[in-house]
């Protein structure tokens, strides 16, 4: 795997243009631009430079829309830095190009990009710090599949937001799915939002009509675990924490606790 960290140009006079400040707002763009840093094979032979126009087909052929794994897909989270400034982090299952990613966009950096391979390994009862921002959701109004045939629906059932009192219990459920158990005396919360809008979307709402406008909630945690299983803790880190990973969400970042 591969761990990379964009610094994005956010600009520090309000009175000239920032564009990568605005970039940032809508997560949509981001993911798309972070797309662009696995183009096919034919792709980037016919199109060196990145002249012509961003089409889907010819990005991320088996690392979008598709399992997160270690041989599959990517993950990334915007975190604030000091002074105002942004990073992306980035885990990705292969190398990514963001020379050709930031070919025609390099305004956006304040600097070229950094990528490392990443080898994680883990021990019982290890303690690590950790970060995550996460979708804290839960699924209503779920349909078994006679029902849905019969009221023929075929949406099954819709994610709502957890309430502020269940986002601790969110994490916990979480946790010890992920092989892994969290100090909760010693995490940090931060709810907050994401907005996305894609093309043609009004973004204005975000009712299961329009499932990739509008916004999703954020919460941001920060704080210390236990890993209780490795090979499950490893393998939900590589896969990702919760719901809506095209958005930014499910990174699961570890350090040593020093």
């Amino acid at each position: 795997m591969y761990l990379s960290c964009l610094l994005i140009d956010v600009g520090d006079n309000p009175d000239r243009p920032r564009p990568g400040r605005l970039w940032l707002r809508n997560i949509y763009h981001v993911h798309q631009r972070l797309c662009m840093a696995f183009p096919s094979a034919p792709r980037r032979a016919d199109d060196a430079d990145f002249l012509e126009p961003f089409d889907p087909q010819h990005f991320g052929a088996g690392q979008v829309h598709v399992v997160r794994g270690s041989h599959a897909g990517f993950l990334f989270r915007i975190d604030p830095k000091p002074g105002g400034r942004a990073v992306i982090v980035v885990q990705s299952a292969v190398r990514p190009d963001w020379e050709y990613a930031f070919r025609n966009a390099g305004y956006l950096l304040a600097c070229a990009p950094q990528a490392k391979q990443f080898h994680p390994s883990f021990q019982v009862n290890q303690r690590l710090r950790f970060r995550l921002v996460a979708n804290p959701t839960k699924k209503i109004g779920t349909l078994s599949k006679d029902e849905r045939q019969a009221k023929k629906e075929g949406r099954n059932g819709s994610r709502v937001p957890v309430r502020p009192e269940q986002l601790h219990e969110w994490l916990a459920r979480r946790a010890a799915l992920a092989g892994f158990l969290v100090e909760q005396d010693a995490v940090s919360i931060q709810p907050g939002y994401v907005y996305v809008k894609k093309p043609n979307g009004d973004g204005s709402h975000d009712d299961g009509k329009k499932p990739n406008s509008g916004r999703r909630r954020s919460v941001r945690y920060e704080g210390t675990l236990t890993v209780t299983d490795p090979a499950t803790f490893k393998n939900a880190l590589v896969r990702g924490i919760g719901p809506a990973k095209a958005f930014g969400f499910g990174l699961l970042s570890v350090a040593p606790v020093s």
